[in-house]
């Protein structure tokens, strides 16, 4: 967080990264300045930490990738895999050597992903993110593309039929 070299972007609030092990061509985790330890810490009066941290990923976008036809997510893990709240903003292509597995291509593909927004909603609603049972076995469910949801027998089969959707 604190390294100049990773940072995309900071203001009193947050600091955008670039993820460690990118999944994707464009991979930044936006993290808050305030240590909240995971969604399951968050409540009503984080509400516009995370509306500010949602409208910092597009930001980040409109900057780094704006002239690019690359669609975006934004979103967070219902189980994360670092214990400081963190918001990914990840392109669509999935052109990375870091994607090697099937928990790597299920964690941004399958409702493990939860989208910033429904989070923002979640919260709005409810005061709190609540996390539906069965999500570990979300990473375990047989790859398909997420854009003509075709299935695929390997992340090297996956990684091949993607480039057939990339923007030209």
């Amino acid at each position: 967080m604190e390294d100049p070299k990773m940072q995309v972007y900071k203001d009193e609030q947050v600091v955008v990264i670039k993820d460690k092990y990118p999944k994707a061509r464009h991979h930044w985790l936006v993290l808050p300045w305030t240590s909240i330890s995971s969604l399951k810490a968050v409540t009503k009066e984080h509400l516009e930490l995370l509306k500010h941290m949602h409208a910092v990923g597009e930001k980040v976008i409109a900057d780094v990738a704006g002239s690019s036809k690359l669609r975006f997510r934004l979103g967070y893990h219902a189980i994360p895999s670092m214990s400081l709240l963190h918001l990914h903003v990840i392109s669509q292509d999935f052109d990375s050597p870091c994607l090697k597995n099937k928990k790597h291509w299920n964690s941004f593909n399958t409702e493990y992903f939860l989208e910033s927004q429904a989070v923002i909603e979640m919260v709005q609603e409810a005061g709190r993110v609540t996390v539906q049972d069965g999500m570990p076995e979300l990473l375990k469910l047989p790859l398909r593309c997420h854009e003509c949801q075709k299935l695929l027998p390997s992340i090297p089969q996956l990684k091949e039929h993607l480039r057939k959707h990339w923007p030209k």
